[in-house]
């Protein structure tokens, strides 16, 4: 019988919650902190004023119009015979207007003892530069200092440009969050937060309103908008009788429904906390990046202080002489090396990857498992609600020595007590429990079925394996791709068997066949049910492996032997159903949750959460994390290519200040540029 091994595994784990609720309305306006950009407390620390309300149009202004004074102050340079000091103030006020949160953050961060970031190599720099006139036999370098520290804003500019977009589209998933609830209570109707419903309370839900809290629907018909949750703009019908979830938007009818969650452990609270938590898991080149800018930049800092005073010991010249040439090439050093282009640019490119993947239905908690997202080499799926629609129906009833009636009577009592989808459909078929049978003994037998005592006889209701347990003589029978045989024996006795019929999903096959086309080399499927109905779907699918009748054991045995094998370049990815496969999740390289949507616990026990119920979303899933590692590299190399040669041609005297500002900022801009491809 399908899955019948995994109800110990249900049980256990369901009553694992998230109970951190966490509320957008407050951390909207933070999120940026929490899930990207952790440089900010390495190298960025600075609390970025373009954030703030008409933050960004002040920024404009301010770089306009140091543009612009820079400009004037060129003319009175070209047109007025200033000596060294005057000039200097005339620059200063370009410069001051640019530069005086710079240098504001710079003195800050020296003060925390947080010397080596970008505003510590840009202050320094351009102080230098300014007074590096006032060396015997120096040219004045004014423009160029003020050039940098403008341009270094204009980088500043497209960073916050970025940042703002990766934060609305977090911040419009964000929005599924409903401000409120209305209950009945006492016979009338109260509005409250949805924090303070409970369980088992009806809610009314009216056209146009968030469903803030998931439940049954006990009167009303309607349509509701998933697209927050599964990306899928066409609406879905919703009946009595019929889960709806939170986060959901109500289309068209009334709905009064029953909640069955607290708000807390509700569809909404458990996404919003994915998204907020996606950056605590960084992928490995977001980490390196980490470490990299810790070590670097305090080397380039060494670096560049004894390339202004050790080779002037060198020079034939003398050493003042040869002093102020080697100090500009030692700050155009500096310039060139501030690592703002890597700090910036690959978190950027991984929060946007994670935000456009959660506009298509696809949740990702964390960075790392985008990263293991791209390099899956070899897929593995459960049967029953993965790649079949796990919805049971009871089709052929084939009785020995008993009517039709009479074994789905016994096969249905001793299924009264199980909440699996095989049981629930026989009880269905035969839903008179109270006719006063007496059942007792009920005993359940992972991955065989179920043994209880019917008004003193001993009916047992399962596989194969469990007919032989019993004795009884049981035989083989045709079935559809899908469909799942019980065999049921009274007394040892065999005396029929039902069939219950499971449908592939409708992108099933499209899913296997663009999975293989993308290069994942092995499909595999595991399921508990019997190998004649396993080997049917697989078969219909196109799946290279199947592994039939299993145990929870035996399916993390199977992965376990199948990672063995896999290239060490290459991931596994387990795609299940959620809580049901929850140890296959939990060892597999990235454990994939599908049909979340109501789902009891599929968010925590997963990596990546599928909101809908479609298999086609996982090679959706992979192209978006391949697009993602693609875009990181691009502006990886980008960056270390360009500072390399530029720090090598400073270091020569043959980069000068202005190649140094396209080494920093220029790179920054098309660095940022290139991530803010993710957020499409």
């Amino acid at each position: 019988m399908a899955k019948r091994d995994v109800h110990s595994t249900s049980c256990s784990c369901t009553d694992h919650t998230m109970n951190n609720t966490f509320c957008a309305a407050e951390n909207t306006s933070h999120l940026h902190d929490n899930t990207f950009h952790e440089h900010e407390h390495q190298h960025h620390s600075h609390e970025h004023h373009h954030h703030e309300e008409g933050g960004l149009r002040e920024t404009i202004v301010k770089i306009a119009a140091g543009a612009l004074l820079l400009a004037a102050a060129v003319a009175v340079e070209k047109t007025c015979n200033l000596p060294a000091w005057a000039l200097l103030l005339v620059y200063l006020v370009p410069y001051l207007v640019v530069g005086f949160d710079t240098l504001r953050e710079a003195a800050e961060g020296i003060v925390r003892g947080e010397l080596f970031d970008e505003h510590f190599l840009m202050a320094v720099a351009t102080v230098g530069a300014l007074c590096i006139g006032f060396l015997p036999g120096a040219q004045t370098q004014y423009p160029e200092a003020v050039f940098v520290m403008l341009f270094f804003q204009v980088g500043e500019l497209f960073e916050s440009i970025a940042e703002g977009r990766s934060r609305k589209s977090i911040a419009e998933l964000m929005d599924i969050r409903p401000d409120v609830a209305h209950v009945e209570r006492a016979g009338e109707e109260q509005t409250v937060g949805p924090d303070d419903v409970c369980v088992g309370e009806t809610i009314v839900i009216r056209p146009g309103e968030k469903v803030p809290l998931d439940g049954v629907v006990v009167e009303g018909d309607s349509s509701l908008n998933t697209v927050a949750l599964t990306g899928e703009s066409m609406p879905r019908g919703v009946h009595v009788g019929d889960d709806v979830a939170s986060g959901c938007v109500n289309l068209t009818g009334l709905l009064r429904v029953r909640v069955t969650k607290p708000f807390g452990e509700s569809t909404v609270s458990k996404v919003l906390e994915l998204v907020e938590n996606a950056g605590d898991h960084k992928s490995r080149r977001e980490s390196f990046i980490t470490r990299f800018a810790r070590v670097y930049t305090p080397v380039v800092v060494f670096a560049a202080v004894a390339l202004a005073f050790i080779p002037p010991l060198f020079s034939g010249s003398g050493y003042l002489q040869a002093l102020p040439t080697w100090l500009y090439r030692a700050l155009t050093f500096l310039v060139v090396s501030c690592p703002c282009a890597l700090v910036i640019s690959v978190p950027l490119t991984f929060f946007g990857g994670i935000g456009g993947a959660s506009r298509k239905g696809v949740l990702v908690k964390g960075s790392n498992y985008l990263e293991a997202l791209a390099r899956v080499g070899i897929a593995v799926f459960d049967k029953t609600g993965t790649l079949t629609e796990g919805v049971f129906s009871v089709g052929l009833v084939h009785p020995q020595e008993l009517t039709a009636t009479e074994l789905l009577h016994m096969a249905a009592h001793v299924e009264r007590y199980s909440n699996h989808p095989i049981a629930l459909s026989l009880r269905e078929a035969y839903p008179d429990e109270d006719d006063g049978c007496a059942v007792e003994q009920i005993e359940e037998v992972a991955g065989q079925g179920v043994k209880a005592r019917v008004n003193g006889k001993q009916v047992c209701v399962g596989n194969g394996k469990l007919m032989e347990t019993v004795g009884a003589q049981w035989h083989e029978c045709s079935t559809a791709a899908g469909e799942t045989t019980c065999h049921v024996a009274i007394d040892g006795e065999y005396v029929g068997h039902i069939h219950i019929s499971d449908h592939v999903k409708d992108d099933a096959v499209q899913a296997v066949s663009e999975l293989k086309e993308m290069g994942v080399r092995r499909t595999v499927m595991l399921t508990g049910d019997h190998r004649a109905v396993g080997e049917q779907v697989a078969a219909r699918l196109g799946i290279d492996e199947l592994h039939a009748e299993l145990l929870p054991a035996d399916k993390v045995a199977c992965v376990e032997r199948l990672m063995a094998e896999k290239d060490a370049r290459q991931t596994l990815a387990f795609v299940g159903d959620g809580i049901n496969d929850a140890p296959v999740l939990a060892r597999a390289d990235v454990g994939i949750a599908m049909g979340a949507l109501g789902s009891d616990a599929a968010i925590e026990a997963a990596d990546v959460v599928i909101m809908d119920d479609r298999p086609s979303k996982l090679p959706v899933a992979i192209r978006s994390a391949r697009r993602t590692l693609r875009i990181a590299n691009e502006n990886v190399w980008f960056s270390i290519g360009v500072k390399v040669l530029v720090l090598l041609l400073a270091a020569f005297g043959l980069a000068g200040m202005w190649m140094a500002v396209f080494a920093d900022v220029g790179v920054t801009v098309l660095a940022v540029l290139n991530a803010m491809r993710t957020l499409r």
